[in-house]
C-alpha cells in the first residue's frame, strides 16, 4: 500500500469549489455506484452480491483467514461481514471453524466449490475491465491512486 504523503496546507475555498461537479467525494461516490451497477448483472449468475464477491476475492487470494483478518482485508465491520459469510457458507462456498489454537478465533476458508467459483469469476473481471475502457496500466495506476486516497483518509490525522 502506498505511503502517506505529508498533509498539504489548507486551500482557500471558493463557491465554485463546492459545486457538485468539482467535488472529489462526489466523483468517487458516483464512480462507486456505476461500478456496482456494472457488477450486479455479471455477479447475478454466480449468485453473489458485490460485497460477497469482495469477500470471495480476499479468500481466493489468501485461501483462509481469521474473521478479524478478513474484516480488515475487505474493510467491513463484523456486523456487516458476519451475515455475508453466513450466506456464503449456506451457498457452500465457505467454511467457518473455530481455531484449534484459539477458541475465540474463527477461521474462514474456501470450500472446493468456493475455489471453483474463482474460475467463473475470470469472465466477470474481464467484462468489468473492458467496461472501464482503461488499459491495464491505467487501471493499475487508478487503483494505486485510490488506495493512496483511502490511506490518506483513514490514517487518523484529523483535518486542522
Amino acid at each position: 500500500m502506498p505511503k502517506a504523503r505529508p498533509r498539504p496546507p489548507l486551500e482557500t475555498v471558493t463557491d465554485a469549489d463546492l459545486f457538485l461537479g468539482n467535488q472529489l467525494c462526489f466523483a468517487v461516490y458516483a464512480a462507486a455506484l456505476a461500478m456496482n451497477k456494472t457488477y450486479r448483472p455479471l455477479l447475478a449468475p454466480l449468485g453473489l452480491t458485490f460485497p460477497q464477491y469482495v469477500v470471495m476475492m480476499a479468500l481466493w487470494q489468501h485461501d483462509r483467514l481469521t474473521a478479524g483478518a478478513l474484516a480488515e482485508a475487505v474493510s467491513l465491520d463484523a456486523g456487516t461481514l458476519v451475515p455475508l459469510v453466513r450466506k456464503l457458507v449456506t451457498q457452500g462456498y465457505l467454511l467457518r471453524q473455530r481455531s484449534p489454537e484459539d477458541e475465540r478465533s474463527v477461521i474462514i476458508s474456501l470450500t472446493p466449490a468456493g475455489r471453483a467459483l474463482q474460475k467463473k469469476a475470470h469472465a466477470v473481471h474481464a467484462q468489468v475491465a473492458c467496461a472501464t475502457q482503461c488499459s491495464p496500466p491505467e487501471r493499475r495506476a487508478l487503483t494505486l491512486q485510490l488506495q493512496a486516497l483511502r490511506l490518506a483518509l483513514t490514517q487518523g490525522n484529523p483535518a486542522p
